[in-house]
């Protein structure tokens, strides 16, 4: 299955250059925006009136909905249509992600299991195979057979220890719902019932009996991507019994709005891990040894990240950033569950522990060095073995196993670095090239450079800047500034077909490490939530400033864009700072700060955010910041390009829908302020090829055209 690695000389795409004798094509002076009802809303909070005119587009079932997302769809696809090199951009954009993508491998039971695109596929396939050495594969499943549209993918993987059974979930149109399906691995037929309605979990089996799964009650009809999403349960499925018979093991006495579940290697220990926000949990066990056995407290508050790493007979190590703001490794047995019996075995160190796993009876840590890996192999007793050698500065990652492994397969990947597979000898810590993607892109053209700039309040923020070799520095580059900023989330080098799309295209790429991120740690984290959020924005700001201040672009040059948490982030700056940029791509955006914990598991979000029915002050920032409340009419906004999806029920496309109405209404500019709703989709994840190729080609099209560029062969 090796293959190996293919830089031609000569770029089988012809790349393109920008020039300024833009064709024609269509005026942003010629849209007619659909007309949008308003109606009499008004919330008041703590005395303050805020009216809320498009309040009806949060309605997705209503016919009055549903006809606005056809007319605003069919003004932005006449515009995005007539852009003269659409096709180019499209065609680019097809070459470039037209690769075989392979995974890294795990075993269970006598097989081989791993993921496999043959480039163009709208859903990756899952092979297996008895030898890895061999070119010897078989089919397992097949994703793409779901649907005719490839809208329904596989969302996760479970297999019983022995591998004769295996749990699949499967997530239709891009919803964070789920179904589960188990088979027999052996014969590849459904075995027992059909799981349905499960929501933010994984499955855990225990023995061949049965399996833990957590999920909500089910949502009335019409409401499954609008209803809030609160009281997680967990249960136990036994084989062969309907799920009306699965039984509740936590969550009826003790409610909480999430809980993850999981077994121990050994199977020994039940760990649940509750939680009510994005970060911070408490932490149950169970010793599934003892008939007589409850669930033991080990931590009862959500102030901390705790997660069991490895258990060893009594023993437990634990992964926490308690009392260490950069996480630790800390020991103790069941019989010792308070925080005050740890015992330190691997301490704090100056850079964040990002991950920890353990595989052939090894610790592997991988820390943040400025938003890079640093992977560090130690004994179960907390000794430092070696640095695992990594290929180049980048993101590593997948470094768990089971016990008894002597192997295991990580992935490397960087901006100009595809995404490669090692495989890793775990006593004498060699690794060897296992699987390396052909791409039709010369990373030799390119230079990867890490800069850090001043934010307002005068902290230094790292950024990551991607462009060709010997790029002139006359601020004329079309640049994409992307970021996120939340949620104690790190964005590390990693390679996409967004990126390399729009530096193929000869544009400067670059990806700030904001404040709210967790590059740096809890603190890092704290300094971007509630009434420190404006520290990310001006994060953002401070960055497209460097990029102009030292001429990798300009104004007009510039486009900012970034998703979820991160289409709040680009909301915020284009509101705050309309001159900052040419071009804004808010994707499914957190967009109305006052009314998001209302839908899905948006109150979860809260632990960031705050709320607006907290307190009057926790009001005010966030009125004063929320994207949607403040656009001001007669201002001149970038030309916006929003982009949000009809069955995300992560982000529910209301907040994309009122915005753009308000927008439309108040912008007073020459530029198009346009909203792009994809269907059968959801927050992201799953989204079939086809689709992400026509995203990305509206995208890059509206972008360059919106600067007047031009591209030519």
């Amino acid at each position: 299955m090796q293959s190996k690695l293919l830089f031609p000389s000569l770029i089988l795409i012809a790349a393109f250059v920008f020039s300024c004798n833009q064709q024609q094509g269509p005026s942003a002076s010629d849209i007619q925006y659909p007309d949008t009802k308003k109606v009499d809303t008004v919330d008041t909070y703590f005395g303050n009136e805020v009216p809320d005119p498009y309040r009806w587009l949060e309605d997705d079932n209503a016919k009055e909905t549903k006809a606005w997302v056809k007319k605003q769809n069919k003004v932005t696809f006449s515009y995005l249509n007539d852009i003269p090199f659409r096709d180019q951009v499209k065609g680019t954009v097809k070459n470039l992600i037209d690769y075989e993508k392979v995974s890294a491998p795990d075993k269970h039971g006598n097989y081989y299991y791993y993921y496999k695109n043959d480039g163009l596929q709208d859903q990756s396939v899952y092979y297996r195979t008895k030898d890895l050495k061999s070119d010897e594969e078989e089919v397992f499943l097949n994703p793409n057979n779901f649907s005719e549209d490839g809208t329904i993918s596989m969302a996760g993987t479970s297999f019983s220890s022995d591998g004769s059974l295996m749990t699949y979930l499967i997530s239709d149109g891009g919803s964070d719902w789920r179904k589960a399906i188990t088979l027999n691995t052996e014969t590849k037929e459904v075995v027992g019932d059909t799981l349905t309605d499960l929501k933010f979990t994984g499955i855990s089996w225990k023995g061949t009996e049965g399996f833990y799964y957590s999920s909500y009650e089910r949502p009335k009809e019409g409401e499954a991507l609008t209803a809030a999403n609160k009281n997680q349960k967990v249960y136990f499925h036994e084989m062969g019994t309907p799920q009306s018979e699965d039984r509740v093991v936590f969550g009826d006495d003790i409610q909480r709005r999430g809980i993850s579940a999981g077994l121990t290697e050994d199977e020994r220990f039940l760990v649940l891990s509750p939680w009510k926000g994005t970060s911070g949990n408490e932490l149950y066990i169970k010793d599934l040894e003892d008939p007589n056995g409850d669930f033991v407290q080990f931590v009862d508050n959500f102030e901390n990240n705790h997660s069991i790493l490895h258990s060893d007979g009594d023993r437990l190590l634990i992964y926490t950033n308690l009392d260490a703001q950069n996480y630790r490794i800390v020991e103790t047995t069941i019989d010792k569950p308070n925080p005050e019996n740890w015992k330190t075995l691997v301490p704090e160190s100056e850079h964040v522990l990002n991950s920890a796993s353990s595989a052939g009876g090894y610790l592997f840590l991988n820390y943040l060095e400025d938003a890079k890996s640093k992977v560090k192999q130690l004994t179960l007793d907390g000794e430092h073995v070696r640095d695992v050698d990594l290929p180049a500065i980048g993101s590593a990652g997948g470094f768990g196993g089971e016990s008894e492994d002597t192997e295991l397969y990580y992935t490397f990947t960087s901006f100009t670095y595809p995404s490669t597979v090692f495989r890793y000898d775990i006593e004498s810590g060699s690794s060897e090239l296992y699987e390396q993607p052909e791409v039709a892109f010369d990373p030799e053209q390119y230079e990867t450079k890490q800069v850090f700039y001043e934010s307002k309040d005068g902290t230094e923020i790292p950024m990551f800047i991607v462009h060709k070799k010997g790029v002139e520095l006359d601020g004329n580059n079309p640049a994409l500034l992307y970021g996120y900023g939340g949620f104690n989330i790190s964005l590390t080098p990693s390679y996409s077909t967004r990126w390399i799309s729009w530096l193929e295209m000869g544009g400067v790429f670059a990806m700030a490490n904001l404040r709210g991120g967790g590059e740096y740690g809890k603190s890092w984290h704290k300094a971007g939530i509630k009434m420190q959020k404006q520290n990310v924005f001006d994060d953002f700001i401070a960055a497209g400033e460097y990029l102009k201040s030292e001429n990798y672009t300009s104004s007009d040059k510039l486009a900012i864009m970034g998703g979820s948490n991160g289409g709040l982030l680009v909301g915020a700056t284009m509101t705050q700072r309309p001159d900052l940029a040419q071009v804004a791509i808010p994707q499914v955006g957190v967009l109305d700060m006052l009314r998001y914990h209302k839908f899905t598991i948006g109150a979860a979000w809260a632990s960031d955010y705050g709320r607006a029915d907290a307190s009057e002050e926790m009001f005010e920032y966030l009125y004063g910041y929320s994207p949607y409340h403040n656009l001001e009419k007669g201002t001149g906004y970038p030309a916006t390009l929003i982009t949000t999806a009809d069955h995300d029920d992560r982000v529910v496309p209301a907040h994309s829908f009122k915005f753009a109405a308000r927008l439309q209404e108040y912008h007073s500019g020459d530029t198009p302020v346009l909203i792009r709703i994809e269907t059968r989709a959801g927050h992201g994840a799953g989204t079939p090829t086809s689709k992400t190729i026509k995203q990305l080609t509206d995208i890059f099209s509206f972008t360059l055209y919106n600067m007047n560029e031009e591209p030519e062969i």
